[in-house]
């Protein structure tokens, strides 16, 4: 097979110019929020962990395209593709009959024309698409997280919702409430910071529009994942459709993203691009356990005291986050120092009006208060981010 030079310099010239809808994740984010530094609890969900540890490169240098898709760094482990000067190499490694690779040239058929490379079977493949829009690399993953389970009991961040029987002692995100006036130094306050997710926190994103979501595809939802129907991990998964699916409360703006991107929307929707920042709890050690924390000498610092988006890491087998619009909110800064050593910067969220809250919400019945009364505070998980204007 063969490939004019002019061909040649029209493709590589057209990969300098990308369309933001096909932009990988984190230059979506640089491309809508360019001042906003980008924290580490989203920037670790970027990367996909793969079962077999296979990879894809992707280099794009004068001599055209380059695309290598293998099993670790063994020569010879998987295929190289080449678009360069002399036209289109393909060199495809031992595999299974379905497993191979397939290379299509043309200048007009498919969604801009250009360059296709698929890896691998459907659903379990790499995509490299050259066209108009720049180099699109879609890697799919390799089955989902191992589910290990979690504590039972309604999600204390849906403030419809009341506490559970059990939850106010066995659920470990009771003690992430508190009062705002105890935000002084020298407070001391039981608190564990990492939450669980149902998949020991391995949950990463997935490509815009990859994640099936919604109760009218929950069947597919289950397939999809290789879930068996009624099981527990099941129910959770159903769950978290129903709390993004719920009825706002209080004419609360709120919004579910299964991708960055549709957070970055939303979020943008609700406060500008311009003057944003996002922050998430930062621990120095993960998964520690339940210990007594003493808010610093060094103090506490308000970053925002408008409205803000606070976004919370949900249960489910890929990253989905139930995002809403929070109006009459303080955003906290807090240095905090734990027993054992360890230190933790911690965002905390006081809502200053509670009164549409569920009055047996789990805040009131850790904190003996009731609603509309007081502002309430919590600390933020880990995983979970605000975004506030400044």
């Amino acid at each position: 097979m063969a490939i004019r030079f002019p061909m040649i310099c029209l493709l590589v010239s057209s990969m300098v110019m990308a369309i933001a809808a096909d932009l990988p994740p984190e230059r979506y984010w640089n491309t809508a929020l360019p001042n906003t530094p980008i924290p580490n609890s989203l920037h670790h969900l970027l990367t996909l962990d793969f079962t077999d540890e296979k990879r894809t490169d992707v280099q794009v240098g004068k001599g055209g395209v380059n695309v290598n898709t293998g099993k670790g760094y063994k020569p010879g482990g998987g295929t190289s593709v080449n678009v360069g000067k002399g036209g289109v190499h393909v060199d495809a490694g031992k595999g299974k009959p379905g497993g191979g690779t397939h290379v299509s040239v043309s200048g007009g058929k498919g969604p801009g024309g250009g360059v296709n490379v698929n890896t691998g079977k459907p659903g379990k493949r790499t995509d490299v698409g050259v066209g108009k829009g720049g180099v699109i690399v879609h890697t799919r993953h390799k089955g989902k997280p191992v589910y290990v389970g979690v504590t039972p009991g309604p999600n204390p961040f849906v403030y419809q919702y009341a506490a559970s029987e059990t939850q106010l002692h066995d659920d470990p995100k009771a003690a992430l409430f508190f009062l705002e006036k105890d935000l002084v130094p020298g407070k001391t306050m039981n608190v564990r910071f990492n939450t669980e997710d149902g998949y020991g926190g391995k949950t990463k994103f997935l490509p815009r529009g990859e994640v099936p979501f919604g109760s009218e595809k929950f069947s597919e939802i289950l397939n999809r994942f290789s879930v068996k129907p009624g099981s527990e991990e099941a129910e959770m998964m159903k769950k978290t459709i129903e709390e993004c699916e719920a009825k706002s409360v209080g004419g609360e703006e709120k919004y579910c993203a299964t991708s960055l991107e549709s957070m970055i929307d939303f979020t943008v929707s609700k406060l500008g691009k311009n003057h944003v920042r996002a922050v998430s709890t930062e621990v120095t050690k993960k998964n520690a356990p339940m210990q007594k924390y003493k808010i610093a000498a060094a103090g506490v610092k308000k970053l925002s005291d408008d409205k803000s988006v606070v976004c919370h890491k949900q249960k489910y087998p890929f990253a989905v986050f139930y995002c809403h619009k929070a109006m009459m909110t303080s955003v906290y800064s807090v240095p905090l120092e734990g027993e054992n050593g360890m230190r933790a910067k911690a965002v905390a969220v006081c809502h200053k009006n509670t009164s549409a809250w569920n009055p047996n919400h789990l805040a009131f019945k850790v904190l003996k208060v009731k609603p509309g009364t007081v502002p309430v505070c919590h600390f933020l998980p880990e995983t979970h981010v605000v975004w506030f204007s400044y």
